[in-house]
């Protein structure tokens, strides 16, 4: 993954096996993603599945900064820090569960979003789409019931503090007063292929 200094980015990676089996997992991974993903990136919107997640980001310039490691060189610390969320995750995960082995069996993918194609934001496309899945997989009959996304921050029914509200309304332009209709509303599929 290569990241760009205030460009807007579609984080995902979907596994071929459960990876969130209850509460408590879920809440685990997001305490991870808070210390190491919040801090060097902007977090626009995000949505944990039971096999796989999305994260709509912004870099900024910690995103950005190279390091390096024993087995690579000039790795982006935002890079570094999603692999460390997933592994240490893994980890936690086969220890609690007596397994072995990868969990995620995919790369995680990072699509950038700033290059609109016949004048669509791809970033309002994505952010949208993130929260309409637990609806398209029938989790829940209502965007509202499903709490391991950040819809119930933006529709005002929770005050979370892993999104930034602020940018999102500057990056997106999400009508505010009428977040929940647009949220439901059917998104082309051939917008989708440009969050991929």
């Amino acid at each position: 993954m290569h990241f760009e200094k205030d460009k807007t980015y579609h984080i995902y990676n979907r596994s071929n096996q459960t990876i969130f089996y209850n509460e408590r997992n879920y809440l685990y991974f997001l305490s991870k993603v808070k210390i190491l993903i919040k801090p060097f990136a902007e977090i626009i919107a995000w949505c944990l599945m039971p096999n796989h997640f999305h994260f709509l980001i912004v870099a900024n310039e910690k995103s950005c900064e190279l390091i390096n490691e024993k087995h690579r060189s000039n790795v982006q610390l935002l890079s570094k820090n999603i692999g460390t969320v997933l592994s240490s995750y893994t980890k936690a995960i086969n220890k609690d569960f007596n397994r072995r082995g990868t969990l995620f069996s995919h790369n995680t993918k990072a699509k950038c979003l700033n290059d609109e194609v016949n004048n669509h934001n791809y970033a309002i496309t994505c952010f949208h789409y993130i929260y309409q899945n637990p609806l398209i997989s029938k989790l829940c009959n209502n965007l509202n019931d499903w709490k391991f996304s950040s819809y119930p921050d933006y529709a005002g029914l929770r005050n979370g503090t892993l999104v930034n509200k602020e940018l999102a309304f500057e990056i997106i332009y999400y009508d505010k007063d009428n977040f929940s209709d647009h949220s439901y509303a059917i998104i082309d599929d051939k917008k989708l292929k440009g969050i991929w």
